[in-house]
């Protein structure tokens, strides 16, 4: 992968992290009931959840590309159309509404016996959800060069990237979540321009990846 082709996965995969959603409103929302160290249990959680995908994906790819070209179609006009779907509903939503307690963060730390239960239903809200796993399909394999010999290979270190990088920004999601918990309003209006970028970011992938070729071919 050139330089700038990988720069721009990474940066796609932060503003992706970035971007509110399920994954981060689950961390938020413990880290502002129970503090810091439970939005980071939340987030090891939801990425120990990916690999699942990421591994399940990366297996996946050589048949994939060796299918018919039926069935590639069938399976890129999907992706592509959940792109799009998740980018226009970006550009159209209000805005993430976090509901914040009135306890502060960190005000009642979370038992060990808690911790444990946030991380496994963190684990498993991320892997029970197939659109988790559609992205992965839809979005990774527009980085892989045609070229590569082993495409499963590239597919699951593009795949470790994003969740390595995703792992940082979600728990920054965690340790910010006291900070903002008084500033609610100046963060909503924040992720409402957060949304719109991201929304044209992934109309943009759509449509990259509803004109992409099956690369086996």
């Amino acid at each position: 992968m050139a330089t700038e082709q990988l720069l721009l996965f990474m940066a796609a995969g932060v503003l992706l992290n970035l971007t509110p959603g399920p994954d981060v409103l689950y961390i938020v929302t413990h880290a502002l009931r129970r503090g810091a160290r439970a939005g980071m249990v939340a987030a090891l959680g939801i990425t120990a959840g990916c690999f699942v995908h990421i591994l399940a994906a990366a297996g996946g790819v050589s048949a994939l590309l060796a299918a018919s070209a039926t069935a590639f179609a069938v399976l890129k006009w999907a992706g592509a159309a959940y792109l799009v779907y998740v980018g226009i509903r970006l550009l159209t939503s209000q805005g993430t509404k976090f509901a914040i307690n009135s306890e502060a963060a960190g005000a009642h730390p979370a038992r060990a016996g808690g911790l444990k239960g946030i991380f496994f239903q963190g684990f498993w809200t991320n892997v029970l959800n197939p659109k988790v796993a559609l992205f992965f399909l839809a979005f990774v394999p527009q980085f892989i060069a045609p070229g590569v010999d082993n495409k499963p290979l590239a597919f699951l270190l593009l795949g470790l990237l994003f969740n390595f990088n995703g792992l940082w920004v979600n728990i920054g999601w965690a340790l910010a979540a006291s900070w903002l918990a008084r500033r609610a309003g100046a963060l909503q209006r924040g992720l409402r321009w957060l949304d719109r970028v991201a929304g044209a970011m992934f109309i943009g992938f759509g449509i990259k990846l509803a004109l992409t070729d099956n690369p086996s071919h």
